[in-house]
């Protein structure tokens, strides 16, 4: 069973270092049976508020809209953590007999890269693609996140179609 999980590709993410990414997932999207998009919201009194000061993408903000136009069929998480990956996400491959998940967006660095952690600790193999991950951080936070990852989850779960 394919399934693509697009993480937080959305208006208020895209910048100079994420330009490309809304285009690359877009196209992404035909190659798998199943699509799953996260939409990150900070809701007042989240932590990132209250600890890092950090108000961004408030709920109903233009900002949180996606920044590319999901499959049809796609199912979209609203989520206000840095990560999507729940008991009820993980029933949901379950049901699809999902043995892997395919990742893709923003931000390398911590959103896919704790998406991507927590299905390897669920047991489901997580497959990053590095050339539709980006960090609004910059390049260097991106590739900060890819080398992360190799630790994490394995040099093998890293790809590239332009490699």
């Amino acid at each position: 069973m394919s399934v693509l999980l697009i993480v937080d590709v959305q208006k208020g993410f895209i910048g100079p270092a994420t330009a490309h990414i809304p285009a690359r997932v877009e196209a992404l999207q035909d190659a798998f049976e199943h699509v799953v998009a996260t939409r990150f919201l900070n809701p007042p009194g989240s932590p990132y508020r209250n600890w890092i000061g950090w108000s961004r993408m408030a709920p109903g903000a233009e900002e949180v809209e996606l920044a590319f136009q999901p499959a049809a069929d796609a199912i979209i998480l609203d989520k206000r953590t840095y990560t999507c990956v729940d008991a009820t996400f993980l029933a949901t491959l379950g049901e699809w007999g999902a043995d892997a998940v395919h990742l893709a967006g923003i931000a390398t660095d911590n959103c896919v890269l704790k998406c991507a952690v927590d299905l390897f600790e669920a047991g489901i193999r997580p497959v990053v693609h590095a050339d539709c991950c980006a960090s609004h951080g910059g390049a260097a936070c991106h590739e900060a996140g890819l080398m992360l990852l190799r630790r994490f989850i394995g040099e093998d779960q890293i790809i590239s179609e332009t490699e």
